[in-house]
């Protein structure tokens, strides 16, 4: 949206943060205690929604992404890749305008891979920017573009055709 944000308070970066930018953290950063549900939700706390929006997008995220049925689990009874695919519902629930994913289809098999690389595309398309790591080539030629790195340097840097 071409925000300046270098001059913001501290406060008011978070809030853009908040509001503006979702993660997908390839080590998933759930909060342990906090059911499936509550972890989804937290982030949409801070915005001051009305419980009813908050439960209105984080079941359309959970529903998304296939853990609909594990809202009332605690992060430690889920798979890695139960456990990514609920980072990935945290990340997709507040509507983010960028989205930063560290190797969001890492811990997933093939299938869920593919869901959540097509549920990327359609933010994407829904006019999102996302910006992700991954070291599968398959995912990475979704990309528009495309920057490779070796030991920290980048070695190409291309658009997609």
């Amino acid at each position: 949206k071409g925000h300046e944000v270098a001059n913001l308070s501290f406060a008011d970066r978070a809030r853009v943060r908040n509001r503006e930018i979702g993660f997908i953290f390839q080590s998933f950063n759930l909060i342990g205690d906090l059911s499936v549900f509550e972890n989804v939700e937290l982030p949409l706390t801070y915005r001051g929604m009305s419980a009813g929006d908050r439960k209105a997008l984080v079941t359309e995220a959970l529903e998304r992404v296939g853990m609909a049925h594990r809202g009332k689990h605690l992060p430690s009874q889920l798979s890695g890749g139960q456990q990514q695919r609920v980072a990935v519902a945290r990340a997709l629930a507040g509507r983010p305008a960028i989205l930063l994913a560290d190797e969001p289809t890492g811990n997933l098999d093939s299938r869920n891979g593919e869901a959540v690389m097509q549920l990327l595309r359609e933010l994407h398309q829904g006019g999102a920017t996302i910006c992700m790591v991954t070291h599968d080539e398959r995912f990475a030629q979704h990309a528009d573009r495309t920057v490779h790195l070796f030991d920290g340097q980048i070695v190409e840097d291309r658009m997609a055709a």
